[in-house]
């Protein structure tokens, strides 16, 4: 069982050797411009390009709450973008964007595409900024899917 580690630094640049897969959260809208996705498309152009050819072909695809979408950027490093987020403002009937159970399919989903990478798995605090969520429900979600099937996880934080 693998343990996450917690690090101050960026995520878009992975402090490991070998194959890195860098998480993050998307919309179910197609929105890519606020949060995290600005520091990744900073560094690729391809993670974002991908994910709105996904969002646009959506009716002949499985881009839905729970899929996620593998994006290379280099030989050694790929970006995850994750469905895990409803929407990008809070509304008062249904209230954060995040979507804990659809969370939970994408990492469960990415526990898979890293293992047969034998990749790590890089993120900020998912699902924390602008998708409203809780680090005490998504930790639980990582360390379930992720660490305790033995993946390695670091968590970035800026601050």
């Amino acid at each position: 069982m693998a343990q996450i580690h917690y690090l101050r630094g960026d995520a878009t640049s992975p402090q490991a050797k070998g194959p890195k897969v860098i998480a993050h959260v998307c919309n179910n809208r197609g929105g890519w411009g606020k949060g995290f996705v600005l520091a990744i498309s900073r560094r690729w152009p391809e993670p974002e390009a991908a994910y709105r050819r996904w969002h646009r072909d959506r009716a002949a695809n499985d881009f839905e709450l729970g899929a996620i979408q593998l994006v290379q950027v280099r030989p050694d490093i790929w970006v995850a973008n994750m469905i895990g987020q409803h929407g990008t403002k809070p509304s008062r009937s249904s209230g954060p964007p995040i979507r804990y159970e659809a969370v939970r399919q994408c990492l469960h989903q990415l526990a898979a595409h890293a293992t047969e990478l034998k990749a790590t798995v890089h993120m900020p605090r998912i699902g924390c900024g602008l998708a409203g969520g809780r680090w005490d429900r998504i930790e639980p979600l990582i360390i379930s899917q992720l660490a305790d099937p033995g993946i390695p996880v670091t968590v970035y934080d800026t601050r």
